[in-house]
């Protein structure tokens, strides 16, 4: 009787594998995968600008976005243009990826100094023709995505009742496959993944000097001051409704607290703020204030925002801050847990751009898609450090905003052709809507923007 039940699943499974590897072959004939230069990019046949890089707008990164990433990543021009397109794909076949596994799905991240390579993790040697049939490379592993996402939540709840300020990281690291803490004391590490009940084969202690603070002390990136005294950052421009305003750190104030402009000038007011747990916050302003797409570059230059499409791990990223400007790092794990002497915070994303006091609140921007504003880190940007980002979608959720992007208009077409998907909701991989009659599949994390509906833009959904 097992051995039939055994037999009838590998049936199944082959023939799942089967259509997924037909979807695959589908998707490929149909010129839904293309490359950003001679080569092939991650899940990619050769020939022609990426549809992904043309929908997320790579082409938007303006030249002093690339001059700081030529100078932080070591890359030349070209380099830096082909990696955002590469980056953009990745995330898209990544996306398809993650449907296609279901359960098996492991993590993906992209590798290269072009980011050209994207790697694919399952729990399933099956899936690997799966996996190799988008250009992608496959690797084996024993814990799913699910299961290590599980196994960090267990780890933050036993955190939630201990101190943990030497043991204040936590990390799901997809490229060992292993829940990682990272801790002065690793007795401390080792005390708290006991109480969660986590083995050494799903986890790891790592030991680190690092001692995570928030960065204390409208355009994405400038100063602005709280009750005339601290200092911060603002995030990403945003609007509810006819209400303008910004999104910022949940640290930098309080609901309530008044702020002034980098020019000392009445803006607005906090209008929601949390901290800890979450590190988010959005400011409304005064009608002398004007919400613009646009994040602080180098040199004062702007650098344009036209979504929230969220980067793959890997991927580069820039922060704009009012200390020390423009800088750029890459994206080193999602889902973090970080414990500041204020509290501990989830769910922020770990990048290795240094950052100092002044800068909380700021943005984070990979080519033209927001990632989120800056929460808080270790080091500073004369010898280096690492920083935690609040992601921007979680925030615009929690406080129904919208971002202010560039190329379209955030109203709703004159026309719509029905269905579940709306403009200004934030959609995350996996979710599911109906457009004009078909259902479709979220690819990666975003925000619905005029011009982004289903049929229009395959790097994000995918129909079912």
């Amino acid at each position: 009787m097992l051995q039939r039940h055994i037999r009838a699943r590998a049936r199944t499974r082959a023939g799942a594998v089967g259509a997924a590897l037909a979807a695959t072959a589908a998707l490929l004939v149909a010129g839904l995968s293309g490359s950003a230069s001679a080569g092939t990019t991650p899940g990619g046949a050769s020939g022609g600008a990426p549809p992904a890089a043309d929908a997320l707008r790579t082409d938007a990164a303006p030249p002093a976005l690339l001059k700081s990433m030529e100078r932080d990543l070591g890359l030349d021009r070209q380099q830096a243009e082909r990696r955002l397109a590469n980056e953009a794909e990745a995330g898209a076949t990544a996306g398809r990826l993650r449907a296609a596994l279901g359960s098996d799905f492991a993590g993906a991240w992209v590798a290269g100094a072009e980011s050209g390579t994207l790697r694919v993790a399952t729990t399933d040697a099956r899936d690997v023709p799966v996996i190799e049939a988008r250009g992608a490379e496959a690797t084996v592993v024993r814990h799913s995505l699910t299961e290590l996402d599980a196994a960090k939540a267990r780890l933050d709840r036993a955190a939630a009742g201990r101190d943990t300020t030497d043991a204040p990281v936590r990390y799901v690291d997809i490229r060992t496959n292993q829940v990682v803490v990272q801790a002065a004391r690793p007795s401390a590490a080792r005390a708290l993944l006991s109480a969660a009940g986590i083995g050494t084969s799903l986890a790891r202690v790592e030991k680190s000097a690092e001692q995570p603070r928030p960065f204390h002390d409208l355009r994405g990136g400038e100063a602005y001051y709280i009750n005339d005294s601290g200092r911060c950052s603002i995030g990403f421009p945003v609007t509810k409704g006819a209400q303008t305003g910004y999104a910022t750190a949940g640290h930098c104030g309080r609901t309530g607290n008044s702020t002034s402009g980098h020019n000392r000038v009445a803006q607005g007011t906090f209008q929601g703020s949390t901290f800890p747990g979450r590190d988010m916050a959005w400011v409304a302003t005064n009608s002398n204030w004007t919400a613009t797409p646009y994040v602080k570059g180098a040199g004062g230059q702007n650098v344009q925002v036209t979504g929230s499409t969220q980067a793959p791990v890997g991927s580069s990223v820039c922060r704009s801050g009012s200390t020390t400007g423009w800088h750029c790092g890459v994206i080193q794990q999602l889902n973090t847990s970080v414990t500041y002497p204020e509290g501990t915070v989830s769910g922020v994303t770990r990048t290795s751009v240094c950052a100092e006091p002044g800068d909380s609140g700021g943005s984070y921007i990979s080519g033209s898609q927001a990632q989120g504003v800056t929460s808080g880190g270790s080091g500073d940007c004369s010898s280096g450090g690492t920083t935690y980002f609040q992601p921007i979608n979680p925030l615009l959720q929690n406080y129904g905003l919208t971002l202010k992007t560039a190329g379209g208009n955030e109203e709703p077409p004159g026309e719509e052709p029905g269905g579940t998907w709306a403009i200004g909701s934030v959609y995350q991989a996996g979710d599911t809507v109906t457009y004009g009659g078909a259902t479709y599949r979220c690819l990666q994390g975003h925000q619905a923007r005029t011009g982004w509906e289903p049929p229009n833009v395959p790097a994000l959904w995918q129909r079912v």
